[in-house]
């Protein structure tokens, strides 16, 4: 049987694509919210797009986990850097969302590799309730990742336009402002989320490094016998 060209499959492909928009987003962020804002939103209806492309066509792989992955924590991370630009009051907090959302999920990858899981949503979540909730109810990840991510968005956003006002006389407000504050309470848990991911990992790393303490305290033991 022909090898497969796991880099050519069609979830690998939107991918490269996602990763294409997320430059030029990347590229005019600065300057042209236009552009920065539709290549990052086109981005992240990708997102979707490759999971179900990926199942459809029995295409899933580690390697298009890793990097949808990767394109996630990195859009975000491009992204908070711009926002502590914007708002140089607020670096310290974006610095934090950052260092929390990059090391809590790479904790969790390198703890699922660690204990022979073949993806980071697989592995045994049956001693936290919450992580089990969160990545098992497909509707709360996509609504928790979506809200997340377009808190920051508006953000962004709101340095150029309060966007479309809704005409309330003296209560008129800006929809990107509105949608800022209603999706404000998302981030922070999608934070806190991340702190329980890492505390979990971080449990999981030190129980393996008690296994392997035990075996090699069984191992010494039956040599001296």
């Amino acid at each position: 049987m022909a090898e497969e060209n796991v880099f050519l499959f069609v979830p690998n492909i939107i991918g490269y694509l996602r990763i294409l928009l997320l430059l030029i987003s990347m590229y005019v962020m600065p300057t042209n919210h236009i552009v920065a804002a539709w290549c990052y939103i086109i981005s992240g209806l990708l997102d979707s797009l490759d999971g179900h492309a990926a199942r459809l066509l029995n295409q899933s792989t580690k390697f298009g986990a890793f990097l949808d992955m990767l394109t996630d924590r990195c859009a975000t991370m491009c992204l908070l850097v711009v926002l502590g630009t914007f708002y140089p009051k607020w670096m310290f907090v974006f610095q934090l969302v950052m260092v929390v959302d990059i090391a809590s999920h790479w904790i969790h990858c390198q703890s699922a590799l660690m204990k022979g899981s073949d993806s980071h949503k697989k592995i045994d979540l049956s001693g936290n309730s919450i992580l089990r909730y969160y990545y098992t109810n497909r509707t709360v990840l996509f609504l928790m990742c979506t809200g997340n991510e377009a808190f920051y968005a508006m953000l962004y956003l709101l340095n150029f336009t309060y966007g479309p006002i809704i005409p309330l006389g003296p209560l008129s407000f800006g929809i990107f402002k509105f949608l800022c504050i209603l999706t404000a309470p998302v981030a922070v848990v999608k934070s806190f989320i991340n702190l329980v991911q890492m505390y979990a990992a971080c449990l999981n790393v030190v129980s393996i490094d008690n296994d392997d303490r035990r075996k090699n305290e069984f191992k010494s033991e039956m040599k001296m016998s």
